[in-house]
């Protein structure tokens, strides 16, 4: 899969995890350096950057928060993550598990692992898996 793809179907999952909750949702007209969306829950305005992951090792999925480009011309320079620019980091990964970080509660600049104790309190309902990723819960849940 693109990894345009990816990130857009974890910013479709993010938000229709806040929308069942009852939030509104904004996208930005064009590029936000520090956020995807932003999300109004029970009057407060959560600014949410969310990240996508396929990588599983260790019994882990191993989330990059930091930025390094995306380009063919990239500097070599790393933008590493910033508890101050947004207010949430929201992870998808590969088999529809979701978590919602408060930023000021990351332990890592560039990557984080999810799917162990450190940021178990922070997972949500999961979501569904990645296209591709079929699993015997995601075929029970549309087989007739």
């Amino acid at each position: 899969m693109h990894w345009r793809t990816q990130r857009d179907l974890g910013e479709l999952s993010a938000a229709e995890w806040f929308a069942s909750k009852g939030a509104r949702i904004c996208f930005p007209v064009g590029h936000s350096p520090d956020w995807d969306f932003i999300a109004e829950l029970d009057g407060r305005v959560i600014r949410l950057q969310v990240k996508t992951c396929i990588s599983f090792q260790n019994r882990r999925w191993n989330v990059t928060v930091c930025t390094r480009g995306g380009n063919q011309s990239w500097s070599g320079i790393v933008k590493r993550f910033d508890p101050e620019s947004c207010d949430y980091l929201f992870a998808v990964v590969g088999d529809g598990r979701r978590w919602c970080i408060r930023s000021d509660a990351l332990q890592g600049k560039t990557s984080i692992a999810l799917g162990g104790p450190r940021y178990a309190e922070f997972e949500v309902e999961r979501g569904h898996p990645r296209p591709g990723r079929i699993d015997d819960e995601a075929v029970s849940t549309i087989a007739p």
